[in-house]
């Protein structure tokens, strides 16, 4: 008789314990799947609140931006299919994040987009030089500019020629004379032989 009553509470205790197991693995993986408690305050609802505007906001713009490509560009490479997945490619490889860079640029082939205007844009990124890494906006906006038109120049060169102060009337017209025409004016008195001093 008392083998028959710790058997049966043998089969009870295993029946709970299986239960009970379940249960915390459950809870454990739901607490995994939420992320960390202390970071979900419940007394910031407005933060939450705005979270939806601002993804209607970010989807709108991103929407603008495949119309605009589509727009812009002809042939596959304006398709929002290529323009994401190449200004994408473009971005990894700009992060030197290499290996996935190019299983996304088999996607884009996959697709049938051109794989030349990748190079071209990459170029165009690179000409334009350094990017704050702290504005990741800055690395996007700049690799859709080069995407819609992968020729464009940097702003710099312009920049760079500091204005000469005018302080009389002929300094103006010496100042925007080309450069050429001053090395050419220059050139002559350079190879004239120098007179002799008594």
């Amino acid at each position: 008789m008392r083998r028959r009553v710790f058997e049966f509470q043998n089969a009870v205790l295993r029946r709970v314990a299986a239960s009970g197991l379940a249960l915390l693995i459950g809870a454990g993986s739901a607490l995994a799947q939420s992320g960390d408690l202390r970071t979900q305050d419940p007394s910031k609802p407005a933060a939450n609140a705005a979270n939806p505007a601002d993804a209607a906001k970010d989807n709108q713009r991103k929407t603008d931006e495949f119309v605009e490509a589509s727009q812009a560009i002809n042939g596959p490479a304006g398709n929002p299919e290529c323009v994401w997945l190449g200004r994408r490619v473009v971005v990894l490889m700009w992060r030197d994040d290499l290996d996935t860079a190019f299983r996304h640029l088999d996607l884009y082939d996959r697709f049938g987009c051109p794989g030349g205007h990748v190079q071209e844009t990459f170029r165009c990124l690179v000409r334009f030089g350094a990017i704050d890494p702290k504005a990741p906006e800055s690395l996007s906006g700049r690799v859709h500019a080069c995407w819609i038109n992968p020729n464009a120049q940097p702003q710099t060169a312009a920049a760079a020629q500091p204005a000469a102060p005018s302080t009389a009337g002929a300094a103006p017209a010496a100042a925007a004379a080309p450069p050429a025409a001053a090395s050419a004016a220059a050139s002559p008195a350079a190879t004239a032989p120098a007179a002799p001093t008594k």
